[in-house]
């Protein structure tokens, strides 16, 4: 069949990624401090623009109450009941200078990738710059999204402490796609960042260097065992002399243990939660967002009108500058209005860890949440990305809430991971100090109470809790005698 070069017209729709659709996507996944260094940013380069200090609030037209509680109305799903969308028509310019923030709706947003907040500050954070590594791998779309994801749960020395299994019931995923998107991480610089501990971080550094022999290896397998183990007995371990096994113990010291220390922030102050959650004098839970953690900002139309009158040029900018300031006011009142809802949510879900604590707790996943206020699930995941919730038994990461769930044994309702970790916290703590709990113990006890769990799981949950095994605290309790 011969082939030949032609012309062909075709239709089709694609969605356009726009700077403004663009900058409100990074917005919503922003900390309320990264949030307030963007204005800060958009107020020097907006003459209309001014951030909000909360002197002008009592000029301002009341506007609706970044309040939801949660009660009957809510379990029935008038959550969203009067949220209005933005249109074009919609003049978000008010006469003189009044607050933008609470007075209009908007569109959910879609599946876009984003390059992070950490853009925001001279160097970017390490989530930031490993995520700007993921979007140029050849990766599957799923793939690309959880690796994105996984960045945001590096910790500030670059390892990647989280289980996969728990990882993928709330990212809604399969687990095997959580491993792949783990070693895309793995791949990427600093090397070393992706690892699960200190051996992984150490031999990903060694193979670039092409020194992962047998030798290293062994010693890698070894390593938790290095301060108590003679230097003969690992050096017949690792199958070298004593003199080999110092050059080696010399070559890991010239390597970077914590590669992702170098995009840490420095220490700042405690930042105020996003989300406020207090008892309901009528029952049920009152869901507020924190005015401390909701920048607002002041669009001055008097401006324009007052210097805007003569040159076209002039007249262009300051309508440019309108536009855009429209667009963040838009921005800003979606991403309060999307913190919320998705809030509520959670707090509905989880009405019985406010009650019980830590025990209360229910699985929780992001595609749960998004199913129920009608958001994408990406859109639930950058809205759970740095934002905290402060709850009368403390404040919480609002991931904290979401978490992969035990199946019951006898067929009732599951369990989440979490409240199961804190039964075995409570249950070795409970324990007589001469008789410790061996972890089919501990199984036998989560299945005595509903709980169907297997002992590689126990083992796993209580090596988390960085308590050690029976065997070791015996150990520890003899020696206390």
């Amino acid at each position: 069949m011969a082939m030949r070069p032609k012309l062909e017209l075709r239709q089709t729709q694609q969605l356009t990624m726009t700077p403004q659709l663009r900058q409100a996507i990074t917005m919503l996944a922003m900390s309320a401090t990264q949030l307030e260094a963007f204005l800060a940013a958009e107020v020097e380069k907006n003459p209309l623009l001014s951030l909000d200090d909360g002197s002008r609030l009592a000029a301002a037209p009341p506007a609706e109450p970044a309040v939801a509680t949660v009660d009957a109305a809510m379990r029935k799903g008038d959550l969203a009941a009067g949220e209005a969308q933005f249109d074009g028509s919609r003049d978000n310019l008010y006469e003189g200078a009044e607050p933008a923030v609470g007075r209009g709706g908007g569109r959910d947003f879609e599946t876009l990738d984003d390059d992070g907040a950490g853009a925001l500050a001279d160097r970017p954070s390490l989530a930031a710059h490993v995520a700007a590594q993921v979007a140029l791998m050849r990766l599957d779309p799923a793939e690309r999204l959880v690796a994105e994801a996984l960045a945001g749960d590096l910790d500030d020395a670059g390892y990647l402490r989280i289980d996969f299994a728990e990882a993928a019931a709330r990212l809604g995923v399969a687990a095997r796609v959580v491993e792949r998107a783990a070693a895309a991480l793995r791949a990427c610089e600093p090397t070393g960042v992706g690892a699960r501990d200190l051996a992984e971080c150490l031999g990903l550094q060694l193979a670039e260097q092409g020194a992962l022999d047998a030798p290293m290896r062994a010693l890698l397998a070894h390593l938790p065992d290095l301060p108590t183990t003679p230097a003969a007995v690992m050096a017949a371990r690792c199958g070298v002399s004593v003199d080999g096994l110092s050059a080696m113990l010399a070559r890991l010291r010239r390597l970077d243990p914590r590669p992702g220390l170098a995009f840490a922030a420095p220490p700042l102050a405690p930042a105020a939660p996003d989300v406020l959650v207090r008892p309901d004098p009528e029952g049920g839970w009152r869901v507020a967002l924190n005015p401390a953690a909701t920048p607002r900002v002041l669009i001055d139309r008097r401006y324009a009108a007052r210097v805007g009158g003569g040159c076209p040029r002039t007249r262009r900018y300051l309508a440019d500058c309108a536009q855009t300031a429209g667009w963040l006011a838009r921005s800003l009142d979606q991403r309060a209005r999307t913190i919320l809802k998705v809030a509520a949510e959670v707090v509905r879900v989880q009405e019985a860890f406010f009650e019980r604590g830590v025990s209360g707790l229910k699985p929780l996943t992001l595609k749960a949440v998004a199913e129920a206020v009608d958001v994408h699930e990406s859109t639930v995941s950058r809205v759970t990305a740095h934002k905290t919730v402060a709850t009368p038994r403390g404040v919480f990461e609002m991931r904290f809430f979401f978490g992969a769930s035990l199946a019951s044994a006898d067929g009732g309702e599951a369990r989440a991971a979490e409240a199961v970790r804190e039964r075995i916290r409570a249950l070795i703590g409970a324990e007589a100090p001469g008789r410790p709990l061996s972890d089919d113990g501990i199984v036998r006890l989560l299945k005595a109470e509903g709980v169907d769990v297997a002992r590689r799981t126990v083992t796993k949950y209580r090596e988390a809790l960085r308590i050690p095994s029976s065997v070791e605290r015996r150990r520890r309790a003899a020696a206390a005698v």
